[in-house]
C-alpha cells in the first residue's frame, strides 16, 4: 500500500504515460501521403486541391517559415477496423504546446468540404464509426508552418526576414482504431488523480480515492489495457458517482478559444485561425449536445463568413441551437486604454449590430478577458449599448496589488455601473483541470456571499477550442465528491444566476490599471499616431458628409465609412495598437493606416468641394467642437487674424527670448527652455533651476515582455540629451516665431522647434526624431511649478483624476499612466495642460524633497519611443514626427478645448460662401463628439455630446434646420425611454434644451422636417 499519494503520483502518471495513453488507439494502418507546397501566401481550398501533389513520407521535412504545404492522406480502412471508431491520426511535427502555435491545419474531404482543424490535442480525422471495412480514404490538410516565439530575439516575425528553412517534419499519417473503453479509462483516471492531488492529507476522500486508484492499478493487465479497460474502470467506478458536497461551489464552465486577431501571426493567418477553430467547435457540438461555445469579435465571424463560407454555415446552424454562442458584441477584443470616445462607442455598434443582422442575437455581456486594463469610462458606454454585464480576467495579472473581488459592480466616472465578474481560475483557456477547479474554488473572494463562478474552458490565444476530452471531463465533474459542482452553460445564464444571487456586490469605482504592460501605451510609435489621426479624420468625414449631405444633397458613403471603420477598429485590437504583435503586423498597419488616410481625404475633399461651392473665397473648416479664427465649431468659414501683438525676439549670448505679451519664453543656448513666464498670471510656469522640453533616454530593460512592459526601475538610470549640433532662429513670420535646434546622440537624431504664436497662452513644441536606439525609453519633460495633489487625464468622454503621490501601493503602481490629447496639473487658481497629437504614455511625479520645507513642484512627461527587442526586433526604428504643447494657465475647459484643436486644425479650403454648422451648442462644457447620418439611411442626423468638466451643464441645441423630431437614443441609434430619462430634453422649434450630469454621453437623433 502506498503510504502518500506523492508516491502513488509516480506510478499512476508511469502508467498513463506508457501503458493507457498509448492503449488509446490500436489496430493502426499507414496510408499514403503526398505533398504540395506553397512558398507564398495561401489559396482557396479549391486551388490547393488541384495543385500537383508529389510522394512525401513520415519523416520528411516540410514548412519554412509563414509557407503552407497541403497535404493529401489517402488509403483503405482494413477489414480488422470493422465496427471501430477509426481516426486518421496526422502529427505535422506538434510540440506539447496547446494548440494554435507552431504547425496546425484545416483538414478536407476530396470535394473541398472542411472537417476539422488539425492540432497537438485534437490531431485526428473522424474516418468511420462503425467502420465497415474496406472504406476509401481520402483527407486534405491545408497546414500552416507558423513559427513559434519564445522571448528571444528572431528575425521570424516578418516573412521578408524569415529564411527558407523547413521548421518542422511529418511526425505520423495513420489509420488507427480509437479504443473508447482505454480512452474513457484515461480519462477516469487523469480526473480522480489531479481531484485527489487538490484535497488535504487529513481528507478521507483523498485516501478513497487512492485506494481505488492502487486497486485498480493492481488488477490491470498492462499486457491488454484494452481487455482489462471495462473491469478497470468498474473498480473506479464507485468513487467517481460520490455525489458533491450540498455546500459545493458552482462552476458555470463555457467552451472558449480566445483568438488574437493579430499577435505572434499576421492578420491573414487568423482568418485561418479562426476557420480551424470554428470547425473543431461545430464538429465538437454535433457529437456532444451539451457543448455552449462562447465566441466574441464580429470581426473574426465576418472573416469566416468571407474566407470559409462552410464553416460559417455551419457556424450558424451552431448558433441557431445556442451552441455557439455570440458574446462580447464588440468588432474586436479591442484595447481599451487609447482608442477614442467615438471608437469605443463603434466597437460597441459595429459588433452589435453584426450579431443581430447575421443571427438575430444581442449579447448582453462586454467580453474583454485578456486587454490590457479597463478605462473608466466603459460602464457608461457598455450600458448606453445595451450590456448589462461585463467579464475579463487580465487583472489577476496585476504586479503589485490584489485586485479584491471576482464579482462585483463596476463603476465608470459618470456613475454607470455594470455587473462584472473575474474568473477566479485566473484564466481564459482551462483545461478543466482539477488544479484549475480547485484553484478557482480557494482563489474565489465572495465566498459567503455567491456560491458561482464562470470557467471558461478551451484553448486559446491562438485558438483551438475546447476538446472532446474537456467534455468527458465536465461530464464527470459534474457532481463529483470534493470537486466543485460543473455545468456547461452559456455566459448569459451565469450572469444572470449571479446577479440575482449577489445584487449587492461591492462596487469597484473607476478605472482597473493594469499593473503591467505599461509600455503598450507608447510600443510602435506608429501605432499610435496611426489611430489618433485615423480617429480624427474619421469625424471630419462623417461631420462634412453629413453637413453635405443635408446642405447641397452630397451622397453619403455610408458603405465606405462603414469599411473604414470597421478597419480602424481592427487595428485598435489589444495587440496590434498596443504595439505588442510581430513585426509583420505593424508592419501591415502601417500601410492599412496610410491607405486610410488617403480614402478618408477623398471623402472629406469632395464634401467641402459641395458645401462650399464654386468660388476664390479663403475659407477654413472647423471640425473641432469649439469655435477657432472665428470660424464656428463644425462649420466652415473666413478665419480670422487674431487680434493681437507681434511676437518679439530676442537673442544673446544666453539664449533667445520670445515674448507675445502674454507668455515670456526663455530658450537656452542648449536648446532648452528655461523659463515660461506667464505674464497675464505674473507667475513663472516652470519649476526654478529647471528646464523643460528637456529630451531624456532611460535604460528600458523589462523583466519579462519587452514590447509590453515597462518596469519602475527604468527610473534608476537616466541621460538628458542637451548637447546642440545646430540651433537656429526662425523670425521671418512675425506672428509666430520658431527656435529649431539639432541634437545627435549615437545613431539617432532629434530636430525639435519651439515656436510661440501671436494671442496664444501655448507653447508649441514639434520633434522629429530618427530613433535607432534599442531597449532604451525616450521620453520628454515638463517640471511644472504647480504644488498638485492629482493630475487629470483624458480618457474617453471625461477625464480622469489620479494621485501625484505615492502614498499607497496602488499609486506607486501607477509610475505610468495614459492620456488622450491632453493631461492636466494645477493648484486652486493655475494650472498646466500638456496636449499631444498622437502620444498615449505619460508619468507624473513630485520633485524631489530638497529640504523638506515648502511647496512641492510637478514635473510631467511624454513617453514619445521606446526600442524592445521582442516580438519585433526593429520596433521603431526610423524616422517619427512628434507634436505637444505646453497651454498655460489653463482649466479643464482650456485643455479639452486645446486637446481637440491640435487633432483637428483648420482646413483650409476656397468656395464661394461661409457654411453654418448643422447643430451649435451653448455650453462650451458640452462637447459634440459626433455628427452623422443615421446607420439606417433613414436620413436622420446623430449628434453624440457628453459634458466634459465632471459638473452638471445645461445647454441648448440649436440646429439649422428644421426639426420633425428628436429622440434620445441608446448608441445604436433606437430611442430608449430608460436612457432619456436620464437626459430629459425639450424641443422648441429648431433647438433642443438638456441638462447633462457629471461626463454625460448623449446621443440624439433629429429627424429633419420634411423627410
Amino acid at each position: 500500500m502506498h503510504r502518500s499519494l506523492s508516491s502513488l503520483t509516480q506510478r499512476i502518471e508511469r502508467a498513463l504515460d506508457e501503458r493507457l495513453v498509448p492503449a488509446i488507439y490500436r489496430d493502426v494502418a499507414p496510408v499514403h501521403v503526398e505533398a504540395a507546397h506553397l512558398p507564398g501566401e495561401p489559396i482557396p481550398a479549391r486551388e490547393g486541391l488541384a495543385l500537383a501533389y508529389q510522394p512525401f513520407t513520415v519523416g520528411q521535412p516540410w514548412g519554412p517559415a509563414w509557407s503552407t504545404t497541403w497535404f493529401r492522406f489517402t488509403g483503405e480502412v482494413p477489414e480488422r477496423m470493422r465496427g471501430g471508431r477509426v481516426e486518421l491520426l496526422v502529427d505535422l511535427g506538434f510540440e506539447k504546446a496547446g494548440p494554435g502555435f507552431r504547425s496546425e491545419g484545416l483538414a478536407y474531404t476530396a470535394d473541398g468540404t472542411p472537417i476539422k482543424g488539425i492540432e497537438p490535442r485534437t490531431a485526428y480525422v473522424p474516418v468511420a464509426r462503425p467502420a465497415a471495412g474496406g472504406e476509401r480514404v481520402e483527407v486534405y490538410v491545408e497546414a500552416a508552418a507558423n513559427p513559434r516565439f519564445t522571448g528571444v530575439v528572431t528575425p521570424l516575425g516578418d516573412r521578408e526576414t524569415a529564411g527558407d528553412l523547413p521548421l518542422y517534419r511529418l511526425d505520423r499519417a495513420e489509420l488507427a482504431v480509437l479504443d473508447e473503453e482505454v480512452h474513457a479509462l484515461v480519462l477516469d483516471v487523469k480526473v480522480l488523480h489531479e481531484l485527489a492531488l487538490t484535497l488535504a492529507e487529513t481528507d478521507p476522500r483523498r485516501h478513497q480515492i487512492q485506494r481505488a486508484l492502487e486497486q485498480m492499478l493492481d488488477h490491470l493487465d498492462v499486457a491488454d489495457v484494452s481487455g482489462g479497460a471495462a473491469a478497470a474502470r468498474a473498480r473506479l467506478a464507485g468513487v467517481l458517482a460520490a455525489p458533491a458536497v450540498p455546500s459545493a461551489h458552482q462552476v458555470y464552465a463555457v467552451g472558449h478559444a480566445h483568438i488574437d486577431s493579430a499577435w505572434l501571426w499576421p492578420v491573414r493567418e487568423t482568418i485561418r485561425k479562426c476557420s480551424r477553430t470554428f470547425s473543431n467547435v461545430v464538429a465538437l457540438a454535433d457529437e456532444y449536445p451539451e457543448l455552449v461555445f462562447a465566441c466574441s469579435s464580429a470581426q473574426q465571424y465576418a472573416w469566416t463568413r468571407q474566407h470559409h463560407p462552410q464553416v460559417y454555415r455551419r457556424v450558424a446552424e451552431k448558433v441557431a441551437t445556442g451552441q455557439f454562442v455570440p458574446v462580447g458584441g464588440m468588432w474586436v477584443e479591442s484595447d481599451t486604454n487609447m482608442p477614442g470616445g467615438e471608437a469605443m462607442v463603434r466597437q460597441f455598434t459595429q459588433g452589435k449590430r453584426f450579431f443581430a443582422a447575421e443571427f438575430g442575437v444581442e449579447p448582453r455581456e462586454v467580453w474583454l478577458p485578456d486587454s490590457f486594463g479597463y478605462s473608466a469610462a466603459l460602464p457608461q458606454l457598455a450600458r448606453l449599448a445595451g450590456f448589462r454585464w461585463f467579464l475579463s480576467q487580465k487583472m489577476s495579472w496585476n504586479q503589485t496589488n490584489r485586485f479584491p473581488h471576482h464579482t462585483f459592480w463596476w463603476e465608470g466616472i459618470d456613475g454607470s455601473r455594470v455587473f462584472t465578474h473575474f474568473p477566479p481560475a485566473d484564466t481564459y483557456s482551462s483545461e478543466l483541470s482539477g488544479r484549475e477547479l480547485a484553484y478557482g474554488v480557494g482563489n474565489f473572494a465572495e465566498h459567503g456571499r455567491s456560491t458561482r463562478s464562470l470557467l471558461p474552458f478551451g484553448y486559446g490565444d491562438g485558438g483551438g477550442g475546447p476538446t472532446r476530452e474537456m467534455l468527458e471531463t465536465a461530464r464527470r465533474v459534474a457532481d463529483l465528491e470534493g470537486s466543485p459542482r460543473v455545468v456547461v452553460r452559456t455566459p448569459a445564464e451565469f450572469f444572470a444566476e449571479a446577479e440575482r444571487e449577489y445584487p449587492d456586490a461591492p462596487v469597484w469605482s473607476g478605472e482597473m490599471y493594469l499593473e503591467f504592460h505599461r509600455g503598450t501605451y507608447t510600443s510602435q510609435s506608429a501605432m499610435k499616431r496611426g489611430n489618433r489621426r485615423t480617429e480624427h479624420l474619421l469625424r471630419e468625414a462623417e461631420l462634412w458628409c453629413a453637413t453635405a449631405a443635408l446642405r447641397a444633397g452630397h451622397p453619403y458613403p455610408y458603405e465606405e465609412l462603414d469599411a473604414i471603420w470597421q478597419e480602424t477598429l481592427l487595428l485598435q485590437f489589444h495587440d496590434i495598437l498596443p504595439g505588442s504583435s510581430i513585426a509583420w503586423v505593424h508592419r501591415e498597419a502601417r500601410q492599412t493606416y496610410a491607405g486610410l488616410a488617403e480614402r478618408l481625404e477623398a471623402l472629406v475633399g469632395p464634401a467641402l468641394t459641395a458645401l462650399a461651392g464654386p468660388g476664390s473665397v479663403p475659407l477654413a473648416g472647423n471640425a473641432a467642437p469649439h469655435d477657432h479664427a472665428g470660424v464656428p465649431a463644425l462649420g466652415l468659414a473666413a478665419p480670422t487674424v487674431v487680434d493681437a501683438p507681434d511676437v518679439s525676439v530676442r537673442t544673446g549670448p544666453d539664449g533667445t527670448v520670445l515674448d507675445n505679451g502674454l507668455l515670456r519664453v526663455t530658450v537656452d543656448a542648449d536648446g532648452t527652455v528655461s523659463s515660461i513666464r506667464d505674464l497675464v498670471a505674473d507667475r513663472e510656469v516652470l519649476r526654478a533651476g529647471a528646464a523643460a522640453n528637456v529630451l531624456q533616454l532611460h535604460p528600458d530593460t523589462p523583466n519579462r515582455f519587452d514590447a509590453w512592459d515597462v518596469d519602475e526601475f527604468y527610473r534608476n538610470r537616466r541621460q538628458d540629451l542637451t548637447g546642440v549640433a545646430e540651433l537656429v532662429v526662425e523670425t521671418d513670420d512675425p506672428r509666430r516665431a520658431r527656435v529649431r535646434m539639432t541634437r545627435r546622440d549615437g545613431e539617432s537624431t532629434y530636430t525639435q522647434t519651439v515656436s510661440l504664436a501671436a494671442g496664444e497662452r501655448v507653447l508649441r513644441f514639434a520633434t522629429e526624431v530618427d530613433w535607432q536606439q534599442r531597449e532604451t525609453l525616450l521620453k520628454v519633460a515638463f517640471p511644472i511649478d504647480v504644488h498638485a495633489a492629482h493630475s487629470s487625464s483624458e480618457i474617453q468622454f471625461g477625464h480622469l483624476q489620479r494621485p501625484t503621490h505615492t502614498n499607497t501601493s496602488w499609486d506607486a503602481a501607477k509610475f505610468e499612466i495614459c492620456a488622450h490629447r491632453w493631461l492636466h496639473v494645477g493648484e486652486p487658481g493655475y494650472g498646466v495642460a500638456l496636449v499631444n497629437d498622437g502620444t498615449y504614455g505619460h508619468d507624473v511625479t513630485r520633485d524631489p524633497p530638497g529640504d523638506g520645507l515648502g511647496a512641492r513642484g510637478t514635473t510631467v512627461r511624454l513617453s514619445l519611443l521606446r526600442g524592445p527587442r521582442y516580438p519585433d526586433p526593429d520596433t521603431d526604428r526610423g524616422r517619427h514626427r512628434f507634436g505637444y504643447a505646453l497651454v498655460c494657465g489653463a482649466e479643464i475647459l482650456d485643455a479639452v478645448r486645446e486637446g481637440y484643436r491640435m487633432n483637428l486644425p483648420l482646413r483650409r479650403h476656397t468656395g464661394g460662401a461661409p457654411v453654418a454648422p448643422l447643430v451649435e451648442v451653448s455650453n462650451p462644457a458640452v462637447v459634440v463628439e459626433s455628427v452623422k447620418l443615421a446607420d439606417d439611411r433613414s436620413g436622420d442626423v446623430v449628434v453624440r455630446l457628453y459634458e466634459a468638466l465632471g459638473g452638471r451643464a445645461h445647454t441648448r441645441l440649436t440646429a439649422s434646420f428644421d426639426l420633425a423630431r428628436v429622440d434620445v437614443c441608446d448608441l445604436l441609434e433606437r430611442p430608449d425611454a430608460e436612457i432619456a430619462a436620464l437626459a430629459p430634453i425639450a424641443v422648441e422649434g429648431g433647438a433642443v434644451d438638456l441638462t447633462l450630469t457629471p461626463f454625460q454621453v448623449v446621443t440624439l437623433r433629429l429627424t429633419p422636417a420634411g423627410r
